[in-house]
């Protein structure tokens, strides 16, 4: 093993992380620094009513740690883009959250007003219900004209399908023009201790839609989990504990520059 690979992330997560069991990597996610982490993370800030101090405190920590982007509520999209214009980090409104049970007329003004924000990109909720009961031509001709307005991720909500049904939301956020698929929302139904469950659907999604980008969101909390994500095959990880994570890889990178071997 070469020195490129011991000075990497292709040794190990380790002291506590997953208990004392060391953790080895061996896909992309092996070579990221902790600034490479960082961009593909989407820091996320839902807090409902949240002060407009408050948006510009954690939009310049989002700054500061030079995320890919940065997902909020809709009331607060055109503060956070007075606060991050210029920087690179793409602004994303997340659009009827839960279920998706809005209709469409009202999902398409959800995503209209988030363009006219200054909106980057939105993060849509797919209809759930409507996919649920078989209604798939329903369910893509509304995302069809929704990933018209902006460049879109499809929130499927894989904690409530099926195996098959992951792999069909999965073909239909790509027949609709979208530009990813999404596992989830704060509200998924996975909890922590479910996250190998979380990266067979991400690996469902991988598989199913090739070239269409797949993030993973709800629960990601620690480096090994978003470890466990992009080993899965996630390309973008949405998160609220972006800056813990990158925290945590840069003490990581900073002892395997000390300790320089791989941890058996």
């Amino acid at each position: 093993m070469g020195d490129g690979e011991n000075s990497s992330w292709f040794i190990t997560i380790r002291k506590g992380l997953l208990g004392k069991r060391p953790l080895f990597f061996r896909n992309k996610f092996a070579k990221m620094n902790n600034m490479e982490v960082a961009k593909i993370i989407d820091q996320t800030f839902l807090e409902k009513g949240a002060s407009g101090q408050k948006i510009k405190e954690v939009c310049k920590e989002a700054k500061q740690y030079g995320f890919r982007g940065f997902c909020v509520l809709p009331e607060h999209t055109k503060l956070a883009k007075e606060c991050l214009q210029g920087s690179g980090i793409k602004v994303t409104t997340l659009i009827d959250e839960p279920t998706g049970a809005s209709e469409h007329k009202a999902r398409m003004k959800m995503s209209q007003e988030a363009e006219k924000a200054g909106s980057d990109e939105i993060d849509v909720v797919m209809k759930i219900d409507d996919f649920k009961n078989g209604k798939y031509e329903e369910v893509l001709a509304d995302l069809k004209e929704i990933c018209k307005v902006l460049p879109t991720k499809v929130i499927i909500g894989s904690g409530y399908l099926t195996d098959e049904e992951i792999k069909r939301a999965s073909e239909i956020v790509k027949t609709a023009g979208a530009i990813c698929v999404k596992t989830a929302t704060i509200n998924d139904p996975l909890d922590r201790a479910e996250l190998l469950e979380k990266a067979k659907h991400i690996r469902i999604m991988k598989g199913s839609a090739p070239g269409l980008l797949v993030k993973a969101a709800g629960s990601i909390r620690t480096l090994a989990d978003l470890g466990m994500m992009v080993q899965a095959g996630a390309d973008i990880i949405g998160t609220s504990s972006g800056v813990e994570i990158v925290n945590e890889a840069r003490n990581i990178k900073t002892e395997i520059k000390q300790d320089n071997r791989i941890i058996e």
